[in-house]
């Protein structure tokens, strides 16, 4: 599992390192064409794909710092940084909505006077460009909200570079130079609920909320139904990051279940199989003097590649591997 994340993140940075040299390097002639037009609206474009290079070169950090090992102060590792980087760019393609919506009220109210043709031939440029840098991320954005991210950043921008083509075509059959207002408006009603969604996401991975997916109810009843497990409680399950899902939990076993037995590979394999749940640790209450409980008991289910776990036995020194209180060590 672990080489194949490897080699996803490695892919999403090669993707990440095109995109980010096609937008930049367009983004900076755009700049120019809207000097050499008097266009207003390319001037805007040029400011959606800026906050496009910022966004795919946070992503491209992002990936490249969640590399980082654990270490005693983060001992999760950096994973997270992935999640702040999508988090930035939501909250930064929101408030290039916004600034779309407010820069189309003002060409109602004064409509700008621009080179159409050369408008066009630029605008035709940035949706090649941006298509281009599309193709680059539409596989890493299934699997991971930074390059989500970074794809619907890319993706609105497109959007903008059809808008301004549309525009500047029917402005110079037509005179209607409010078409361009009109078209800004529908690009950002377009974006605008898929910000809020990737915004959603984030937030919810930030507060540790159960991820998307993943039935709570349903977790806890296949943990139920595995033998030896008599009663589930204090059940957590949250995301790290894209893709990686930990649980921990308190179960209450049979009387006659043996530590030989190794419960903890059972529930480890089941939930990485049926739920993708991929670091599980369990507190197991066996049947004692401690008010029907041995609060020593700790056992952590953290499937390998073979699907197996490791049992830790707490104070009474059984088992083997690290102790049960670093289990969170990533």
């Amino acid at each position: 599992m672990g080489t194949g994340h490897s080699h996803g993140a490695g892919a999403n940075e090669r993707a990440l390192r095109w995109a980010l040299a096609l937008t930049g390097g367009f983004m900076l002639a755009e700049v120019a064409g809207s000097f050499l037009t008097g266009s207003l609206a390319l001037l805007s474009d040029a400011a959606h794909m800026f906050t496009d290079t910022a966004a795919l070169a946070v992503s491209l950090a992002a990936i490249r710092i969640a590399r980082r090992p654990a270490d005693r102060r983060r001992t999760w590792g950096y994973h997270r940084f992935e999640i702040l980087a999508a988090a930035f760019n939501a909250s930064l393609l929101f408030l290039v909505a916004l600034y779309i919506l407010y820069e189309a009220w003002q060409r109602f109210r004064a409509p700008a006077e621009v080179q159409s043709l050369g408008m066009l031939a630029i605008a035709t440029g940035g949706l090649v460009v941006n298509w281009l840098s599309m193709r680059l991320l539409a596989g890493g954005s299934e699997h991971s909200l930074n390059v989500k991210g970074a794809y619907l950043e890319v993706w609105s921008d497109l959007l903008g570079s059809v808008a301004v083509i549309l525009g500047a075509g029917v402005i110079w059959l037509t005179g209607w130079v409010w078409v361009d207002p009109a078209l800004g408006v529908g690009i950002a009603l377009w974006v605008l609920p898929r910000t809020w969604t990737l915004l959603r996401e984030t937030t919810n991975v930030l507060l540790e909320g159960v991820p998307g997916g993943i039935d709570l109810d349903a977790v806890e009843r296949a943990m139920l139904d595995t033998p030896g497990v008599r009663g589930v409680h204090d059940l957590h399950v949250w995301e790290l990051s894209s893709g990686k899902i930990a649980l921990s939990a308190h179960i209450a076993v049979d009387a006659t279940l043996a530590r030989e037995e190794r419960l903890e590979d059972t529930l480890g394999a089941m939930l990485a199989a049926r739920f993708g749940i991929t670091h599980c640790t369990v507190q197991v209450e066996l049947p004692g003097a401690h008010g029907g409980r041995d609060p020593h008991a700790a056992w952590v289910a953290t499937p390998d590649a073979g699907g197996h776990g490791h049992h830790h036995g707490g104070d009474h020194g059984q088992g083997h591997g690290r102790p049960a209180g670093s289990a969170a060590g990533g």
